[in-house]
């Protein structure tokens, strides 16, 4: 059996559209309450946290900011995707299904793995119905926000066959070199180059995942 074990934010979902204005909410809640100072944000800097766990996320951007107030942000940045994932303005990338459901029909078996929280990932579920493309899902919230690859290494014992991963961050890619995996990087994510560099083959576009040789 082979399996495909897929990241989702940059990878199959445009998270940014939803990430910033719900990142601005947290900012401004910053600046309220006297810990920042109002600035303006390139999309570009914002992106970089995408892919991050949320604990990682705060440590990166803001260490010396008090624990209670790291959780009341991140409470604000997953309840505000939230709500806009039910308004309707969280987006696939183009061609997102349509490479599922080509993936599924050439035999592959497809493991949605994440480091967000359950609640962002059951929403997604639910709004884009990807449990009729994926047999399983996990998020790293659900396992106390350990690394990627080791939660990699639980799925490894439930599922036996060959595995390849796909991401656009390190941390997916780290996955296939502790595990010795099959990678491909996706150039048009939110990682950078130097990120991608142990990846066995780089894409531009979702859609071209189905052209890679070896899969």
């Amino acid at each position: 059996m082979k399996y495909i074990v897929f990241d989702y934010d940059g990878t199959l979902h445009n998270s940014i559209k939803i990430y910033k204005p719900a990142f601005m909410k947290a900012y401004d809640y910053l600046v309220a309450n006297g810990y920042a100072k109002k600035r303006e944000f390139e999309e570009e800097e914002i992106s970089k946290f995408l892919g991050l766990s949320a604990k990682d996320m705060w440590n990166t951007f803001m260490p010396n900011l008090p624990k209670s107030e790291k959780e009341k942000c991140s409470s604000i940045i997953g309840e505000s995707m939230i709500e806009y994932i039910d308004e309707g303005k969280a987006q696939l990338y183009d061609g997102a299904i349509e490479t599922l459901n080509k993936l599924n029909e050439y035999g592959y078996k497809l493991i949605f793995l994440s480091n967000c929280k359950s609640s962002y990932m059951n929403k997604h579920i639910e709004r884009f119905n990807l449990d009729k493309y994926f047999i399983d899902f996990y998020c790293s919230e659900d396992f106390d926000f350990m690394p990627k690859y080791e939660i990699f290494g639980i799925i490894k014992e439930k599922y036996q066959g060959d595995f390849l991963v796909i991401g656009d961050r390190y941390l997916d890619i780290e996955i296939a070199k502790v595990h010795n995996l099959f990678s491909i990087g996706c150039g048009y994510g939110y990682g950078n180059d130097n990120e991608l560099k142990d990846a066995d083959y780089i894409i531009d576009n979702i859609k071209d995942i189905i052209s890679v040789r070896g899969i």
